[in-house]
């Protein structure tokens, strides 16, 4: 068969392109992380290539599967669906470039899209649930898996497939599943048709399945190297596959015929009707590769291509398992080597050359260029151009450096941590400690210390804990981190109580001359007792003595029911304070109890349309606040779910303190929400806090704050395999690099996670 050859470039993401869908003959449909569904047309002038024709800007974060309804009535120029990680389905008209229907009710990323034959609308996402929308409205919900739901599909022929994280593919009529397809070995990404034949579907296991309708398993494709993130077919019968090993891999017959390699991993992959393929990018371009000569791409736009790709790959060349720029020059030569045999590779060029120490004649021996062997690329690190087994990254914290240990299996662990400790000039006393950091993060959780050791410094075997090794009692030792797990709960504990007494005053004031508003204004008895609570509140050293009184209760709570939604800001001010004081918790407590729940009726009012940034600011501050009393805390774990899903509607209200509070809330939820065990929390907070560690306009502080909810979740919730999912890869490495210390330590923290 032909060879697919480069034929054209779209360039207009600002990020990873994580979605494809061909849209008919009108033209091609992408998403991206940048949060934009864009729209390309194919170019009157010379059909093989397409322009931007629009740009539909509406999700608030990363947007990933798209689906295509056809012109009709309702749509002259045809609709798009599109799912985000904002937990929203959106549907554009196309003509008029503006969302007609705004879907909410997933309580995590939408995951995937189809469109029904009676122009149903048909949602997966992470929280687990399929839903089917109609006119905007879900109209069915059912939790499909008991983990996240990654893909959906529905056939011209009525049968509707899930695939999920728990490695299985299901089979639904209604809500009722009527087969499971079990085969793969991780999680299944993407479900395609298979025209005659059954489906197809592709697995972070690396491979790709072709299965009957009847679940019967009919060919497996074997080739990526890495997740496969989506598989297509084309009526021909060629089969398209996009991969995190950065290759678009076309199968015939269940064979490999071609690999095209690309400067990132390959989001999606799609076939056009005339057979050229569309890929989807994490450089950020979409690229359409054909068989047909009259639409490659000129031969200096193949140059630039195979250019990038060469620079690509030289950056990330490695000799022998080793990353060529982490070798040394020919300058390390210079120093003589420790032991016979002893050996050394550096950088000549663009090759990784050997050498082999000579004692006797006190210089190094030439052995010959490396090479890479079958499975080398994962074999060895490089320290000081010597090769190990490991190298690891220690962290001492106090502000010290990052330290490299090296480390080979056959090494002792504890003469190892000595000598490195000496080298290091750090304490002894971290003896311990740097073992255990050995033993977990080189997997020899049964390692038993030789008897004949002897310590160098003084005569002693192996110190071990209880006269066992550290890890014999079948835990692992703990990897060490610096800003994860988060343990304690945060809260805004300053107030200018001078201010918020004026305010009120003035409010009061208001309603008072206000003839239809009069019977709302305080008393001047009540008035009083307001600078009394605050002589209370401002005393926090006397917090165990002083006393507050249910009649300060009512007060509050009459501010807070009867006043106009406008003015209760500074009270809102004043309940955060409030419940900061341990009779103030229990006063709350008690109103909800005798059914009066002024907490949510005062949250609803807060972000009740059109929101007062004032208002969404000490409401976001005073729940936070909360979370300090643990009396309050089952109210916090009832209404979760509505506390996020209600904040995240306002976001576009948020001042840069609003997102402050709004990450400190979520911290504290995740403290809260890994105490309890709680999954679905944990994943809707693992959600939103994605959100804004991928939102690069945060603040550093925001940021910061939801990063480590993120890998406190992954190292002590129940939601890792979904953060992975939810590709905390990409966010880890991103935080590494910020500017930012604390961001790229906690970047690191998470990024040792995921390994």
């Amino acid at each position: 068969m032909a060879e697919y050859r480069l034929g054209a470039q779209l360039h207009g993401h600002a990020d990873d392109v994580r979605g494809i869908c061909v849209c008919g003959d009108a033209g091609i449909a992408t998403s991206s992380r940048d949060g934009t569904v864009k729209f390309w047309r194919q170019n009157p002038e010379k059909k093989s290539e397409y322009v931007l024709s629009k740009t539909l800007a509406g999700h608030s974060s990363f947007v990933g599967p798209l689906a295509w309804i056809p012109p009709s009535d309702r749509f002259s120029e045809g609709g798009i669906v599109s799912g985000g990680m904002d937990t929203f389905v959106f549907l554009w008209d196309l003509h008029k470039g503006e969302v007609v229907e705004r879907m909410k009710g997933h309580n995590s990323q939408v995951t995937g899209l189809a469109v029904d034959t009676n122009s149903d609308i048909i949602s997966s996402s992470m929280d687990c649930t399929v839903r089917r929308w109609r006119n905007g409205n879900a109209v069915e919900v059912w939790e499909a898996h008991k983990v996240a739901v990654q893909t959906v599909l529905k056939l011209p022929t009525g049968e509707l497939f899930t695939g999920s994280s728990d490695s299985t593919i299901k089979l639904w009529k209604g809500r009722t599943c009527i087969q499971t397809f079990s085969g793969h070995a991780d999680t299944v990404r993407c479900l395609a048709a298979m025209p005659g034949l059954g489906i197809l579907s592709a697995s972070h296991d690396s491979t790709i399945k072709l299965w009957a309708l009847t679940g019967q398993p009919l060919l497996e494709m074997i080739g990526h190297s890495s997740l496969v993130y989506s598989v297509d077919a084309h009526s021909s019968g060629l089969i398209a596959s996009g991969s995190e090993d950065r290759s678009l891999k076309i199968w015939k017959d269940g064979v490999c015929v071609q690999s095209i390699e690309h400067p990132g991993c390959i989001w999606d992959a799609k076939f056009l009707e005339n057979g050229d393929v569309v890929t989807a990018c994490s450089d950020g371009t979409v690229r359409i590769w054909t068989t047909d000569t009259n639409r490659f791409c000129s031969d200096e736009e193949l140059a630039a291509y195979t250019d990038l790709i060469s620079q690509y790959t030289l950056s990330r060349k490695t000799v022998g398992g080793l990353k060529l720029t982490d070798l040394p020059g020919v300058e390390a030569l210079q120093v003589p080597g420790n032991s016979n045999g002893q050996t050394l590779i550096v950088r000549e060029g663009d090759n990784g050359v050997a050498y082999s120490w000579n004692s006797a004649e006190f210089k190094w021996d030439k052995i010959g260029e490396v090479v890479d062997g079958p499975g080398d690329a994962a074999q060895g690190q490089v320290h000081d151009g010597v090769r190990y087994d490991f190298v690891f990254s220690v962290d001492i914290g106090d502000g010290e450096p990052i330290r490299k240990l090296p480390y080979n299996r056959s090494d002792d662990p504890y003469a190892v941590a000595d000598k490195w400790l000496l080298k290091e000039n750090l304490p002894l006393t971290y003896r311990q400690q740097v073992v255990e950091f050995i033993l977990q993060n080189s997997g020899q959780n049964n390692f038993v210390p030789d008897p004949s050791f002897r310590d160098p410094y003084t005569g002693g075997n192996a110190y071990v804990p209880g006269g066992q090794p550290s890890s014999s009692n079948g835990n692992a030792p703990k990897q060490i981190f610096k800003h994860i797990p988060k343990s304690g709960m945060l809260s805004f504990e300053t107030a200018q109580f001078d201010g918020i007494l004026k305010k009120v005053t003035e409010f009061n004031a208001a309603l008072s001359s206000d003839l239809e508003q009069k019977q709302l204004s305080l008393s001047e008895a009540e008035m009083s007792r307001l600078p009394a609570i605050v002589k209370v509140l401002k005393e926090t050293s006397f917090y165990h003595t002083s006393k507050l009184a249910d009649a300060d209760m009512a007060l509050l709570v009459k501010i807070l029911m009867s006043w106009p939604a406008k003015m209760i800001f500074p009270v809102i001010d004043f309940l955060r304070m409030f419940v900061l004081h341990p009779d103030g918790a229990a006063l709350v407590r008690k109103t909800i109890e005798t059914g009066n729940d002024i907490l949510m009726e005062t949250f609803r009012k807060a972000v009740a349309p059109p929101v007062q940034p004032a208002n969404l600011l000490t409401i976001l501050k005073a729940v936070t606040n909360l979370f300090d009393s643990s009396c309050l805390h089952q109210w916090l774990r009832i209404h979760c779910a509505e506390i996020i899903d209600s904040v995240t509607n306002c976001k576009s209200s948020f001042s840069k303190n609003a997102h402050l509070a709004y990450a400190t809330l979520l911290l504290n939820y995740a403290v809260l929400s890994i105490e309890s065990k709680d999954e679905q929390s944990q994943a809707q907070i693992l959600s939103a806090a994605l959100e804004i560690a991928e939102d690069e306009a945060q603040d550093f502080d925001s940021k910061y704050r939801a990063l480590v909810a993120i890998g406190s979740l992954m190292q002590k919730g129940l939601v890792k395999s979904l953060a992975l999912d939810l590709d905390v890869k990409s966010v880890a490495s991103s935080a590494k690099a910020s500017m930012d210390s604390k961001i790229a330590e906690v970047g690191a923290d998470i990024e040792l996670l995921t390994r």
